[in-house]
């Protein structure tokens, strides 16, 4: 969806924003974004690390009952 924008329609999206919320509000919303996207980061480097975590569980656990076994 966001790739087909291109240059030109980013340009009148951030002139539109400009016009919306004025030079002084922009900053804010820019830095709030940012702020935004580094908490979605984070949390999904966590997630993806939780479950990196189980998965290591589950087979060490699989190894042992094999080993046992055999």
């Amino acid at each position: 969806m966001l790739s087909n924008i291109g240059i030109p329609g980013l340009v009148i999206v951030l002139v539109i924003a400009l016009i919306i919320f004025g030079p002084s509000k922009l900053p804010e919303i820019g830095r709030a974004f940012g702020r935004t996207l580094s908490e979605f980061k984070s949390a999904t480097k966590g997630l993806v690390n939780d479950t990196e975590k189980e998965d290591e569980n589950e087979n060490k656990s699989a190894l042992r009952a094999v080993k046992k076994e055999g």
